[in-house]
């Protein structure tokens, strides 16, 4: 990947007229400098952090707290700009470069992973390279393939972990007695229980990861799923899985006239008692539903016998970011134990970490060990017992694709 440079004219009328913003916009000036240089650079600046904004408890964790300590220590400024779809900050940066905006962008930082992180690497729409500069970035275990990898894409150096994630389903032990535990009893469940499934339709991330799971299913298993699209793989196993959905869609909420548009929508008519089963890839949110009463106490949480997909995501800072020192910081502020710590409250968000926790001082790590898991919210050791992975981004896309024109539709 190639780093965005400033002319030697540019970058002199600059030192004269903007003094520090200089080596905010120029990358290859931060990367390798001492940490303490990098603060001053950042210091009084601000950061765009452009991330999805549908969870308040998220919100308020980046707003609050990350953004108090940017402000109280750094004296940075967060501005946090909630988004409805990622893709959004992405088709942003990307109408930046393709204008020729390449060192004074609108976005210093996207919370990212997946087809998302392809579409920015492949289009040099990452800035990379740096991770060495982060003295946080001792704390993440790079040998582990999970994290050094994002849905099958070499993460090299372009992105930095944030937190890690596995699917899990959910109901209400009061009025479900024996939920499915595998995709096999869930197909038979939704024919034995009419109206009471339903899932949000692809592209949404959580509907597009529950038809995943599907596909996996009527490939004999993910295993033979991995590795570079196969197009002739896909064919194979495609029409096997629309079958599956479509033989299941007159069994659904509303008798498959209609998908819930997003997961809120989903939980609403799971809190409303209108489905028996919901669904989440954080399975965090099911405790916070229980504690803000939007859910009965009587909700439970688990993952299937034949497993769930779990992933990493991450942050990143896109090339032509004008507010690159800021934004190292705030990422660096993002790996310490500290804040990895809060986020894994139950009370916060409940989310594991993305990094490794043993890493930490003794009193992070004391902290951490003496969390108590939500009683709605399964564990994260037992969901990792059958844990599965992501695909690569082409594989998503072709699923997504093929869902809407075959089954959407």
């Amino acid at each position: 990947m190639k780093h965005i440079r400033m002319t030697a004219l540019a970058a002199m009328t600059a030192v004269l007229t903007a003094g520090t913003a200089l080596a905010e916009s120029d990358g290859d000036m931060v990367i390798g400098k001492d940490w303490d240089a990098v603060v001053e650079m950042a210091r009084g600046g601000e950061v765009n952090w452009f991330l999805w904004g549908g969870a308040d408890n998220i919100n308020r964790y980046v707003s609050e707290y990350i953004g108090g300590i940017l402000k109280d220590e750094y004296d940075i400024k967060l501005n946090r700009v909630g988004l409805s779809d990622t893709v959004e900050a992405v088709n942003i940066v990307l109408g930046e470069k393709e204008a020729g905006v390449n060192d004074a962008g609108s976005v210093d930082m996207i919370w990212i992973n997946g087809e998302n992180f392809r579409t920015m690497v492949q289009g040099g729409l990452a800035w990379c390279g740096y991770l060495d500069t982060l003295p946080n970035n001792s704390l993440v275990n790079w040998d582990n393939p999970a994290i050094a990898n994002d849905f099958g894409v070499p993460v090299d150096g372009c992105e930095v972990p944030w937190s890690r994630a596995q699917f899990a389903f959910a109901y209400d032990t009061a009025r479900t007695e024996n939920p499915p535990k595998s995709i096999p009893e869930l197909i038979e469940w939704v024919e034995a229980n009419p109206g009471l499934f339903t899932y949000p339709a692809p592209p949404d991330f959580n509907g597009s990861v529950f038809v995943r799971h599907v596909f996996y299913h009527a490939a004999g298993g993910v295993e033979n799923l991995l590795g570079p699209f196969d197009q002739a793989k896909f064919d194979e196993v495609a029409p096997k899985a629309w079958k599956i959905l479509n033989d299941m869609e007159p069994n659904l909420w509303r008798s498959g006239q209609t998908y819930p548009s997003g997961i809120a929508q989903l939980n609403e008519l799971f809190a409303n008692s209108e489905v028996d089963l919901t669904f989440n890839y954080e399975p965090s949110q099911f405790g916070l539903a229980v504690e803000s009463g939007q859910y009965p106490e009587t909700v439970s949480s688990y993952g299937l016998t034949d497993g769930t997909i779990g992933n990493t995501n991450y942050t990143l800072i896109p090339f032509n970011s004008p507010n690159k020192a800021a934004a190292l910081v705030l990422q660096n502020v993002l790996l310490s134990g500290e804040a990895q710590l809060e986020k894994a409250l139950p009370s916060i968000w409940g989310t594991s970490p993305g990094i490794e926790m043993d890493r930490t001082t003794a009193d992070i790590q004391e902290a951490f060990g003496s969390i108590e898991r939500h009683p709605s919210v399964v564990s994260a050791a037992e969901l990792a017992e059958a844990a599965l992975p992501e695909l690569q981004s082409q594989w998503i896309s072709a699923i997504e694709k093929g869902w809407i024109e075959n089954v959407g539709r």
